[in-house]
């Protein structure tokens, strides 16, 4: 019988407490260790102290069919429920720079499974390879679901780019995972409220 090492045992040890870091990892929601920069922006160190529940009646006056709050400074999006129960977090995009961030109150008006994506002028302005329209499906920017706010040309949309979630990375929209957005646009009803702040 053979005499375990210090260096066996701690070598054991140290892949034992790995083992869940390396399942984390491969989870499409992991952020990647390493990652381009998008755009100019300088990558942004992600502060889950940042990421904290919040209650509706901070934001709004009443309930109604349920509430989004989009906060622009943690990147997380907030929905309540018409129900009074239902309560989900989630980590987002938010747009990068202060003049493509709109503030204020605004409502879902359209929801839309695999939308189809009309990049604006001003989109198209920045960046002339982009297409005039491209159908819903892979590769599509708005992702696979998509909730559309009184403010035209403004959503709440998944996205086929994980890089983005939690990012200063959007023209404008919040944009979520595609599995996370899908579970939110069957919560979702037409006329919820939804403050970006």
């Amino acid at each position: 019988m053979s005499r375990m090492t210090r260096r066996a045992a701690l070598t054991g040890l140290g892949a034992t407490l790995a083992t869940p870091a390396l399942l984390r990892a491969q989870s499409s929601d992991a952020f990647p260790a390493v990652e381009p920069k998008i755009e100019t922006e300088i990558p942004v160190k992600r502060n889950i102290s940042s990421f904290q529940q919040q209650a509706w009646q901070d934001h709004f006056d009443e309930l109604g069919v349920g509430c989004m709050l989009a906060d622009i400074s943690s990147r997380a999006l907030h929905y309540w429920g018409g129900d009074g129960v239902t309560y989900r977090l989630f980590p987002s995009s938010v747009p990068m720079t202060e003049e493509l961030t709109k503030r204020g109150y605004t409502e879902v008006v359209r929801k839309a499974k695999n939308p189809s994506w009309t990049p604006t002028a001003s989109m198209r302005e920045r960046d002339p390879t982009l297409p005039q329209r491209m159908d819903g499906g892979p590769g599509n920017p708005l992702g696979t679901r998509a909730m559309y706010l009184s403010w035209p040309a403004y959503l709440v949309h998944g996205t086929h780019d994980t890089r983005k979630i939690g990012r200063q990375s959007s023209s404008g929209c919040i944009g979520l995972y595609n599995q996370h957005v899908e579970s939110l646009y069957d919560m979702v009803e037409v006329g919820t409220q939804v403050r970006l702040l």
